[in-house]
């Protein structure tokens, strides 16, 4: 079988080869002689909102925990974000639409059982039975029989009536160690769709007691989970049976959830906290973090997201798209970026990041520009009444930008911008879950796998899995919808620009920056390589003795 280069393997848009021709990156290194393999690291992260479900988990402090606890068809390298198989031997299709999986042998749950054919089968059934009301349901809508299975209303919400069967008739399994799936139209990005959350296997044990599961999660990844303290900490160890090609060289993780990121970076330098992905603003000021950490404790990078504020569709105040357009035009984006980052983001011009593919140069034009007196005339002819009010969370260093967007927006409009801050990003995330918040809010995408289809069907799809602004435009819909079902990547990708382009207009998202940060790391740390989804590389990082 011909091996296809790394960034095609990335992109490809047929996944009728085994996805193990894409095997770029990722091997483990021998492991230093001084090294300590039983160590716990410690790093901090935002608290998880829900229960560590995978098809219930769409924020990234969960996401970050279900990503250790599980593993899935495929896993994507660190590095590079490059597919490679992890629990599939293969994935293989004739025509994009009936794909055929086969599992690796042995491959075991951290309760001992066996991951079987039964074991995806099962989870992504429930995932998609809209009377279990998980959020990432959506994920399945491609699968032949989803409509069967799900009747939940436009607004995520379950009517009293159930839908007509639990089982999508698209899924089949055929062994222990392989099953099909039918698709109800071609969907050329299905194979590389299937390495995220929402596709990960569940044990025999949560579908028999899905309350006692929530208390000790059981996955099939290379760390197990240990315990949960709400507040303070989540820790989980190395899992010694795990099936997966690259091992654990450490015995575990510690996660901490500071409420105040400059305590945490004051922890990283004083060395009692091990790994920081994204240092404080006040580290940026005047380049400090030059003199507080030397270059082999911090490291500069990109990843898979954007930094935005977005708005409450479910409130009729903000059904005005010309006042979503003027809002938008009232930011600065690089005064902000050089006043709160010294200068080190870019200001984004669209929905999908430029290490996306399918990324086009300047898809928002002058929407996502400073133009104060357009943005001002056209306030001006909305009406509005009242104070803007913009909430984000504070737990992972966001007070400072938000505050500055508000400043920008109420100088340029010259009307009030109240900021609203909440706690932690598991209390906004469950205000929007239930529609308590009536305020813009600060919101964020990290791409769970490396496609600009991530980055719009989630969002902007009516009812999408992370569409919690309740955005929803049929024009929008139908061509999300062509572009899954186009024949070629070329194709596919024009239909998911366009769409892009159109939800730009209607900007109940408004992009401000493209996701980059600054890692810092404590003394001990060897190996250290942040990832393009904003967390460290955990099979591969060590700890020196």
């Amino acid at each position: 079988m011909r091996r296809l280069p790394a960034a095609l393997c990335a992109a490809t848009a047929t996944m009728a080869v085994l996805l193990s021709a894409c095997t770029s990156g990722g091997e483990t290194p021998e492991a230093p002689a001084a090294t300590d393999e039983n160590a716990v690291i410690t790093y901090n992260l935002t608290e998880p909102a829900n229960a560590l479900l995978p098809g219930d988990t769409t924020e990234v402090g969960g996401m970050a925990v279900v990503g250790e606890l599980f593993r899935g068809l495929i896993e994507y390298d660190a590095a590079t974000a490059a597919p490679r198989n992890a629990v599939a031997e293969s994935i293989t299709s004739p025509d994009s639409r009936v794909w055929t999986v086969k599992l690796k042998p042995d491959w075991l749950f951290h309760d001992g059982t066996r991951v079987t054919a039964k074991s995806f089968v099962d989870s992504w059934n429930y995932t998609a039975y809209s009377p279990n009301l998980m959020k990432s349901a959506s994920y399945m809508a491609h699968i032949e029989g989803f409509d069967r299975v799900n009747n939940a209303t436009p607004d995520g919400k379950q009517p009293a009536t159930p839908p007509p069967a639990k089982e999508m008739s698209g899924l089949k399994v055929v062994d222990d160690r392989t099953f099909t799936v039918t698709l109800g139209a071609p969907f050329s990005g299905f194979g590389l769709q299937v390495g995220f959350a929402a596709f990960f296997p569940m044990p025999e044990s949560f579908f028999a007691d899905r309350k006692a599961y929530e208390q000790h999660p059981v996955g099939n990844g290379p760390f197990e989970f240990v315990s949960y303290t709400r507040g303070k900490n989540l820790v989980v160890k190395r899992f010694d049976k795990f099936s997966g090609e690259r091992k654990a060289r450490i015995g575990g993780i510690e996660h901490l959830f500071y409420t105040d990121l400059d305590k945490a970076y004051a922890d990283v330098l004083a060395d009692k906290l091990d790994y920081l992905s994204f240092t404080p603003w006040t580290a940026s000021q005047g380049n400090k973090i030059a003199t507080d950490l030397p270059e082999s404790r911090r490291k500069a990078y990109k990843y898979l997201g954007y930094q935005a504020i977005a708005f409450p569709l479910f409130d009729k105040r903000y059904a005005n798209r010309q006042l979503r357009q003027a809002i938008s035009m009232a930011v600065d984006r690089p005064a902000l970026i050089q006043q709160i980052f010294n200068g080190t983001r870019v200001p984004a011009d669209g929905l999908v990041p430029p290490n996306v593919q399918g990324y086009v140069p300047n898809q928002c034009g002058e929407l996502c520009t400073y133009q104060p007196e357009k943005a001002k005339k056209l306030f001006d002819t909305t009406g509005f009444r009242g104070p803007i009010t913009l909430a984000s969370n504070v737990d992972s260093g966001n007070r400072e930008w938000v505050e500055v967007v508000c400043r920008q927006i109420s100088q340029t409009l010259k009307h009030p911008c109240v900021f609203k801050p909440q706690t932690t990003l598991g209390e906004l995330r469950s205000a929007l879950n239930n529609r308590s918040i009536r305020d813009l809010y600060r919101t964020a995408w990290v791409g769970g796998y490396p496609s600009i289809e991530n980055f719009l069907n989630p969002l902007f799809r009516t009812n999408g899995a992370s569409n919690v602004g309740q955005y929803s435009n049929p024009q929008v819909d139908a061509l999300l919808t062509r572009a899954d079902n186009a024949p070629s990547a070329e194709q596919a990708y024009s239909l998911y620009q366009e769409a892009e382009r159109l939800a730009l207009q209607d900007m109940q998202t408004v992009p401000i920056w493209y996701q980059a940060a600054t890692a810092a790391w404590s003394t001990r740390l060897r190996d250290v390589q942040p990832t393009l989804f904003r967390e460290l590389d955990f099979l591969g990082v060590t700890v020196s003795k």
